[in-house]
């Protein structure tokens, strides 16, 4: 519940605006006191009656408008608020913010907030990678401003890509962790692996995977935010590396990686190896470019990490991931024994929505006592709280 909570809601002109009504009337089934500012180009989406209605509050657009009793509207609004949610956030709202242009009452009022501020952008995928675009959202990450990354699909302008606005049940959920922060893992020390690795066949080429590390990053992350220290051990990852880990480990080959885990996890109280490390290695790597018209290659077997911390991890609680294209379960769960796991996340890489490159997941959760759980396509990240939820339940 976010009883006694004030979030301040900026919305602005995109057709996600209407969105924004969803998310108002999920914060007032939470209790939430929900007060809303518009700009003068989301009217034209989204009629502030509606708001009005869903919030129970006045909504605030004109800076200059004079039918109100006397007070500095976007100060006092600043003042009140326990979170300022921009959503959906266009590139123009964006720039302005990140750079202290203040011509309406929603930039005004932002600028005057000292509460925390979460960003929900929204847009086209070109504008959504445009190199300013991207600047003005590193710029206020600096700030200290949190931000809701878009998801793909198809958007209003036909095309199919990155840039739809999170979905309204994400956006209440990341107000309310950032209201109310679970802080269940404080205390305890986690050891995570992400990404592929890297094989070597000659100067040029290399054996790998497509594993982009997501899945990998979004735990660590989730895991940081509710209070524990992280020690990430990483490889080939498609996604920057968020700042406030206790430890970040960068590996290429799987030798690497396996010595670096084994050099890590003694502090650790958990790991969870959501890395895709390469199962070979090329026997007769050379070091320069092969022009033969023929290559002949021999491969080895590279370490087993999870086998090997399977009989040293004594009282720690270890989870696997188990990638499979087919019999899913049968193979998890003996993974699940092999390694001598405590809980293994298992998923078909062949399903839409599960692949290893996007950043959404379909996962069954497996674990030691034989307890099964099945989840549908979801975010990573919310997948990454789940698996952290039934750590803590694990006996």
């Amino acid at each position: 519940m976010l009883r006694g909570k004030t979030v301040l809601l900026g919305v602005t002109g995109c057709i996600a605006a209407y969105k924004a009504c969803e998310i108002v009337s999920r914060l007032k089934k939470l209790e939430a006191n929900v007060e809303v500012v518009m700009t003068e180009h989301a009217v034209q989406f989204v009629q502030p009656l509606s708001f009005e209605t869903l919030s129970g509050n006045r909504v605030y657009s004109d800076l200059f408008d004079r039918d109100f009793d006397f007070d500095v509207q976007h100060v006092s609004l600043a003042k009140k608020a326990d979170i300022f949610v921009i959503a959906p956030a266009t590139a123009n709202t964006i720039g302005k913010v990140a750079n202290g242009i203040a011509d309406d009452m929603l930039n005004t009022t932002f600028m005057a907030c000292k509460a925390p501020k979460l960003i929900c952008p929204a847009m086209n995928t070109n504008m959504y990678e445009n190199e300013q675009v991207e600047a003005n959202l590193a710029l206020l990450k600096k700030k200290g401003c949190s931000i809701l990354e878009p998801v793909s699909g198809r958007l209003a302008c036909g095309d199919v890509g990155r840039g739809k606005m999170a979905e309204p049940i994400d956006i209440v959920r990341a107000i309310e962790e950032i209201l109310m922060p679970r802080c269940d893992y404080e205390g305890k020390t986690l050891l995570v692996t992400a990404g592929s690795t890297e094989e070597d066949v000659d100067g040029v080429r290399y054996i790998s995977n497509r594993s982009s590390g997501k899945m990998g990053i979004a735990i660590a992350q989730a895991a940081s935010e509710r209070g524990a220290e992280v020690i990430l051990v990483v490889g080939k990852v498609s996604i920057a590396i968020p700042d406030g880990f206790l430890k970040v480990v960068k590996v290429k080959t799987t030798q690497d990686m396996f010595d670096a885990v084994m050099e890590n996890y003694v502090p650790s109280d958990i790991i969870i190896k959501a890395a895709a490390p390469a199962d070979y290695h090329v026997k007769n790597r050379i070091s320069h470019k092969l022009k033969d018209k023929e290559i002949v290659i021999e491969l080895e077997k590279n370490p087993d990490i999870a086998a090997a911390l399977g009989q040293v991890k004594g009282e720690r609680k270890m989870v696997i991931f188990s990638a499979e294209t087919e019999n899913l379960k049968d193979n998890a769960v003996k993974k699940l024994q092999k390694k001598n796991a405590d809980m293994v996340v298992a998923n078909d890489v062949t399903k839409e929505g599960a692949g290893f490159s996007t950043d959404t997941n379909i996962a069954t959760i497996i674990d030691k006592n034989g307890n099964e759980y099945d989840y549908d396509i979801m975010l990573k990240k919310d997948l990454a709280n789940i698996i952290l939820d039934k750590v803590i339940e694990l006996k």
